[in-house]
């Protein structure tokens, strides 16, 4: 386990570096997106759309924060992680055409993302649960908010942060998922455990 701190926009070379259970700082910028941003994110590759913010080599968190506006500015009040496997259906494809390198939330994603992941560099990260003012903290501002139409929690919050973490890598690009392992051990241990009850 090692400890890393990049600065976006990140490159593959620096992301084919970290493996599972490294440990990982960002500096830079960092995109919400939950499931809105997502759909109109690929419906917008589809039709040859720019997105307001250049993706490639970009963090994008899974993330509806809580948000405040202060004397014309915005602040982040608390930016905690949400459920990452509601993205399944779309992040394999957002990595492929809009270059995404780190992906951040929680709960692990499955199998077709962590093949995207290999094939064109990229990483998932998971940020703990329940530490949303911690994560608020490293926000030093609020750069721009985009398709605000959508609603506060699924628009994309383009931030400016330092040192955002402790995230913990848990999908690789050498297609190592901890989530898979984890499941596959703990499943073990089960029928392990069964055939010691006699069961």
């Amino acid at each position: 386990m090692t400890t890393s701190k990049l600065k976006t926009p990140i490159s593959e070379t620096e992301i084919r570096k970290l493996k599972v259970n490294d440990v990982l700082y960002i500096t830079g910028t960092v995109v919400t997106a939950r499931d809105q941003a997502h759909k109109r994110a690929l419906k917008y590759a589809a039709q040859g759309k720019p997105l307001p913010i250049n993706l490639e080599g970009s963090a994008l968190y899974h993330c509806g924060p809580v948000m405040s506006k202060q004397n014309n500015k915005w602040i982040a009040i608390a930016a905690g992680p949400t459920t990452s496997t509601r993205m399944e259906p779309f992040e394999a494809e957002l990595i492929e055409k809009l270059k995404v390198c780190v992906v951040i939330g929680k709960g692990g994603m499955d199998e077709k993302t962590t093949y995207a992941m290999a094939k064109y560099g990229a990483v998932y990260c998971a940020f703990t649960g329940g530490a949303a003012v911690l994560a608020a903290k490293t926000i030093k501002r609020v750069k721009s908010v985009e398709w605000l139409d959508l609603g506060a929690p699924e628009a994309l919050w383009v931030f400016e942060v330092e040192e955002f973490g402790p995230l913990l890598v848990a999908i690789d690009s050498r297609g190592n998922n901890l989530f898979k392992d984890v499941a596959g051990e703990a499943e073990e241990n089960r029928l392990r455990i069964y055939r010691m009850l006699g069961l």
